[in-house]
């Protein structure tokens, strides 16, 4: 590349132009472009049905006019026809959802019917968690007295170790004690074992 010698004479030789920065370099807030601000302002609703006929999602619409308007912004001095503008807008809309449907992963397939997930055995199943429920309370009704009393205490109303304490007026040692021996009954219980 080579620098002019005389920079006074190649600058009074080169015809006087306006040099705008780049538009991506604007400050925020405000446009290079007065009449392209008006043309969004004018065309916007428009722009954004085309827009909404291109993707289910309003948001997603939105957002294909956003990157459609940010391209054409970007290729305002370019465009010689202004007459054209709707005509560039859409095509930029088309090729930037075509392009966005090109890159997004299929993950999602139209079907008739919803799939049903396969059911666990025993568990969905409302007469099995019925029976496994009254096999259980029968086998705490099985319990000693006190065991059972901690067990309910712990587990289905759901106190703290120290609150069953305090409520039966034993301690925490004597909770934690019961309440584990009690587990094992209910563990090697031969109908719980069958519920299962």
């Amino acid at each position: 590349m080579t620098a002019p010698v005389c920079t006074s004479a190649s600058a009074a030789a080169a015809p006087a132009r306006q040099t705008l920065p780049h538009p991506r370099l604007a400050p925020a807030g405000t446009s290079l472009y007065p009449s392209f601000a008006s043309y969004v302002r004018a065309r916007h609703p428009a722009l954004l049905r085309t827009a909404r006929s291109l993707t289910a999602n309003p948001s997603d619409a939105e957002d294909l006019l956003q990157t459609a308007l940010a391209k054409t912004y970007v290729a305002w001095e370019r465009i010689e026809d202004h007459r054209a503008l709707d005509g560039y807008v859409r095509r930029a809309l088309l090729n930037t959802r075509t392009s966005q449907w090109r890159r997004r992963r299929v993950d999602e397939f139209a079907c008739d019917e919803l799939p049903e997930p396969e059911p666990r055995p025993g568990a969905d199943d409302p007469a099995e968690r019925q029976a496994l429920r009254d096999a259980m309370w029968r086998a705490i009704l099985r319990l000693p007295a006190r065991q059972r009393a901690m067990v309910v205490l712990r587990y289905y109303e759901d106190l703290s170790e120290a609150q069953t304490a305090e409520l039966l007026g034993v301690s925490v040692g004597t909770v934690k004690s019961a309440v584990s021996r009690a587990l094992g009954k209910l563990r090697e219980d031969p109908e719980l074992g069958l519920a299962r």
